[in-house]
């Protein structure tokens, strides 16, 4: 199950990512009326309104917003939801056109129509929010209603990603007459046209989602309800779902957990699903800060990192080391940190920084969040402390902060190094490089790079075979790899646990890693 080959560099895959403009339409009958099924992570939404979200608050928004294109169950090419059908109207790729369902209707009984979806996508930009959404649009000039269910999206350059950010939650279609066009929602309610209504939300302690009987899209409902319980630590996680307080287990399992589950499944009538992503770690670097600015610095601690003592030690081998901020199985992966430092070697970062002039002990203050990926994340910085302090070359304090805090933070530039996890938008290399480059960007850290803002990703959306943009992202990957701003440190593993009796966690994922909860179902009502 584990991967024990700890120091071997790993091997670029390549993977093509197709794109498919459909209309397949899909029934929704809930199963007969029963108890919520409950589910427990250690994930909670950091907002509830889409055009402030850019984080795994996407994982409740996927179950009650709707947006024009998803995923079906195990599939990993976007379909129409919202929509009946989409697809670029022209051969360059910059006008996309979607036509929506008949009937669509919000959770408050509102008509949803194409001018809705136009509100929608225009407010995300015109509220701007910083490490926001709007970074998602920035190929898109401007959106046009045609009378109620046509909708053309023009595009400044071509874009062949467009459709997959389509399927993004931040893409989410809301009611104009619930969300403000200049500010983001404040009353805390939520009112989309997904498979589910939020009929309660307990900031941080529970979300509970009823069926929405008027919903009109592409999920197969299997239950009638669900109710969300958010933890703050593994363990008060892992002694739910075994005290048969939980059904199912998503996101927060710490590696000794996943070991344990697996281990004794059998009588404690548990079963634990390992679902292969392209999840990432790394550290990112604040150059407005005096080390973290320092290209030498960063080098050299790119140098002391022991990335297997870190997913052997720490993780359990449920993760797996990491060398480029591209993970493996996308076009475009590289193995350049491992190329260029090789094994750990304080020796060698020593050198680096007496080129650089530094001879004594850098104070680096790195900050995790407390609270978001599970409890494996204190130990996980520890060793990192450990790792560059017993080098000699570095003196390290760790700072942390609960996710809500933690991300306003960061967002705020008040970090000179923070770890972050992410999470796939979409499951296309571009993902991983637009995100966190730009003057605006996912990390509230601006990272002007017109090399690859203005030339590499522009070659590389103009390209619809998605599997053949491998050399523009190697290029744009080296310039991540030569400035050391981002250090990536594994890529991990998506395990969800649950009771014996729960049915649906094969199709439960979707490609980018968010919990399609209409798919989970008890055996027992079958």
């Amino acid at each position: 199950m584990f991967n024990r080959n700890r120091y071997l560099p790993p091997l670029a895959a390549v993977a093509s990512i197709s794109m498919v403009a459909g209309c397949g339409v899909f029934s929704s009958d809930a199963s007969e009326e029963q108890a919520p099924i409950i589910v427990g992570t250690t994930s909670a939404p950091s907002t509830l309104d889409p055009a402030a979200a850019w984080d795994s608050s996407w994982e409740l928004m996927r179950n009650v917003f709707q947006p024009l294109l998803n995923y079906t169950p195990g599939g990993s090419d976007p379909e129409p939801d919202a929509a009946e059908s989409c697809e670029f109207t022209d051969s360059a790729s910059t006008t996309y056109a979607c036509t929506l369902r008949e009937g669509l209707k919000f959770s408050n009984g509102n008509a949803l129509d194409a001018k809705a979806v136009k509100y929608s996508f225009d407010r995300i930009k015109k509220i701007n929010v910083n490490g926001g959404p709007a970074g998602l649009l920035t190929t898109l000039s401007r959106v046009q209603a045609k009378g109620d269910r046509e909708v053309v999206f023009h595009l400044s350059q071509p874009d062949a990603t467009f459709p997959l950010v389509l399927t993004t939650p931040a893409m989410s279609i809301v009611d104009p007459a619930e969300y403000p066009a200049d500010k983001l929602r404040e009353d805390g309610g939520v009112t989309g046209s997904g498979p589910y209504n939020l009929e309660s939300y307990d900031e941080g302690k529970t979300a509970e989602l009823v069926g929405n009987d008027s919903y009109k899209g592409i999920a197969d409902r299997k239950n009638s309800a669900i109710t969300i319980r958010y933890f703050q630590q593994s363990d008060q996680l892992v002694k739910a779902l075994k005290d048969k307080e939980i059904s199912v287990v998503y996101r927060g399992l710490a590696a000794e957990d996943v070991v344990d589950i697996e281990a004794h499944r059998d009588e404690a009538g548990l079963q634990i699903v390992e679902n292969a992503t392209t999840e990432i770690s790394y550290l990112v670097f604040n150059p407005k800060y005096e080390w973290a600015k320092n290209p030498a610095v960063r080098k050299a601690v790119a140098q002391v990192l022991d990335r297997p003592a870190l997913a052997h030690n720490v993780y359990k081998d449920t993760v797996e080391p990491l060398y480029s901020m591209i993970p493996r199985g996308l076009v475009g992966h590289t193995t350049g940190f491992f190329d260029d430092y090789g094994i750990p070697s304080p020796a060698k970062a020593k050198k680096i920084l007496e080129g650089a002039g530094i001879t004594e002990p850098v104070p680096l203050t790195l900050w995790y969040t407390s609270d978001r990926y599970g409890s494996q994340t204190k130990p996980a910085f520890e060793e990192l402390k450990r790792q560059l302090d017993e080098s000699g070359l570095f003196k390290v304090t760790l700072k942390s902060r609960p996710w809500k805090s933690y991300f306003q933070g960061y967002q705020k530039g008040e970090y000179p190094v923070f770890g972050r996890g992410w999470n796939p938008d979409f499951n296309d290399a571009d993902n991983f490089i637009a995100p966190f480059v730009g003057k605006q960007n996912a990390l509230g850290t601006p990272y002007e790079s017109p090399e690859i803002t203005d030339e590499l990703l522009p070659e590389s959306r103009a390209e619809s075979d998605r599997g053949a943009v491998g050399e523009e992202f190697e290029e744009a990957q080296q310039i991540l790899l030569d400035d050391a701003r981002l250090i990536p440190l594994w890529q991990g593993k998506l395990y969800v646990a649950a009771d014996e009796e729960i049915a649906g966690l094969d199709k439960l994922i979707d490609p980018a890693t968010m919990m399609t909860m209409w798919e989970l179902s008890r055996k027992t009502s079958w």
